[in-house]
């Protein structure tokens, strides 16, 4: 009597699984138009990032450069930016000592004399380029007769938000505790003028660090904006994001199309609960400044629109001139790029390359409109170059690019875009060679 009835219950158990089995692959058919059991096709879920250790955020406030990351940040390549061929088991580039993304801590001291030490400074744009466009960088530079037999090493101190004088500050500390440069590449001018005016807006002054970067760190820090409703939001949204790898990694593993499909909107549910609890920190109100222990500087002085965008321009040109002294001191080469932006450019757009890679309600819109004309006229001026400042004006360099050369509506580029400057900035190091002294 018990055996039958066991034997009932596992027949029916079976039939239940294989009726459930048969459901979801009918689902997952109609849904994608693929068998499940079928490769190559299965939707891979991604997961995101969650920082270790028991932190609130991966990020971090350095006394002198400001935002900048915790070491051992993986860099996490997208695909769509991925050489082509490229080993995805490859093993990923994390943050250095200092939190900038590097194979090498810093202070990076030559093995060879041989190297010629290439420094990379910027924004995100930066950023970017140091791990998707200084590879083709560094094959124009070896294939150079002035670099021909050298071996080229590229480090990057760029990172999202900074604009100058970040990169005079990070330079001379750097130069300070003895890292040593052959040739020194700074690419920037969009966040000057972009984040520049958001600091204005926001009553800090345009010196200042971006305070698009520096508010969600300062809201951490401070003791009277940790409260207890911001507090259990920022320890749901570390949970959810966990919950999510979890799923994403049972889902992209699973051999049964029902376990797939029930997961599938498991997973779709916890996304949706932390995008939600991600708009309602968001909405909470910001620590007021008088409160904060962290000091902005607020405005030096009342500008209207036209002084507030030539006061920009003259502390880009100003900082820029700084850093080319300092290097000069020291026999380093400096080229000094004005990015490429959409916002301000003469480069036509198909309507899938506009969907893309322009916003009209962009927040970075107004300053790039308004901001890169000044830039363009401090360059026209010619005290850079005067100086012997290498100047390259990127604001027309994708021009008769017919590809698509942004990745998305803020100002970053796709690999086609990265070779484009890595080829630009490879030419103007090349140029600036002879004009340096004699190494140390």
């Amino acid at each position: 009597m018990f055996r039958r009835a066991a034997s009932l219950f596992v027949v029916n158990l079976l039939v239940f699984a294989a009726a459930t089995e048969l459901v979801a692959l009918g689902i997952f058919y109609y849904q994608t138009g693929w068998l499940f059991y079928v490769d190559p096709y299965r939707p891979a879920f991604e997961t995101v990032p969650v920082t270790q250790q028991a932190r609130l955020t991966s990020a971090a406030l350095h006394p002198y450069f400001g935002p900048t990351h915790m070491p051992g940040v993986p860099f996490d390549m997208p695909e769509n930016l991925r050489a082509p061929g490229a080993d995805t088991r490859a093993p990923k580039v994390a943050t250095n000592n200092f939190g900038f993304t590097s194979q090498y801590d810093y202070p990076f001291v030559k093995t060879d004399p041989r190297q010629y030490v290439v420094g990379l400074f910027g924004g995100s744009v930066g950023a970017w380029f140091c791990e998707v466009g200084a590879e083709r960088m560094v094959q124009q530079l070896t294939a150079s007769a002035a670099l021909r037999g050298r071996t080229i090493v590229p480090l990057c101190f760029s990172h999202g938000g900074y604009k100058q004088p970040q990169q005079l500050q990070i330079l001379s500390y750097f130069l300070s505790i003895g890292q040593t440069f052959d040739a020194v590449v700074n690419i920037d001018g969009f966040n000057e003028v972009a984040l520049s005016r958001l600091n204005e807006e926001r009553g800090s002054d345009i010196s200042m660090p971006s305070v698009m970067h520096m508010d969600p760190l300062t809201t951490l820090l401070d003791r009277s904006s940790l409260t207890p409703e911001r507090l259990e939001l920022l320890a749901r949204i570390q949970a959810r994001r966990g919950q999510l790898n979890r799923l994403a990694e049972r889902l992209n593993t699973t051999s049964f199309a029902a376990v797939y499909v029930v997961l599938a909107r498991v997973h779709r549910v916890v996304e949706r609960t932390l995008q939600a609890d991600q708009v309602q920190l968001d909405a909470l109100p910001m620590a007021s400044a008088d409160t904060s222990l962290i000091r902005m500087t607020p405005r030096v002085r009342a500008r209207n629109q036209q002084e507030l965008y030539e006061d920009i321009a003259q502390n880009w040109m100003r900082a820029s001139l700084l850093m080319h002294t300092m290097l000069a001191a020291e026999g380093i080469s400096y080229v000094h790029v004005l990015q490429p932006n959409q916002y301000y450019t003469t480069r036509p757009f198909t309507p899938d390359q506009a969907a893309t890679a322009v916003l009209e309600g962009s927040p970075f819109k107004p300053g790039a409109e308004q901001g890169y004309p000044r830039l363009e006229r401090a360059l026209d001026s010619g005290q850079l170059a005067r100086a012997g400042v290498v100047v390259v004006n990127g604001v027309h360099l994708f021009d008769r690019e017919t590809s698509p050369v942004y990745i998305d509506n803020c100002c970053h580029y796709t690999r086609r875009g990265n070779e484009l400057l890595a080829d630009a900035v490879a030419s103007a190091i090349v140029a600036a060679e002879p004009r340096s002294a004699t190494r140390p």
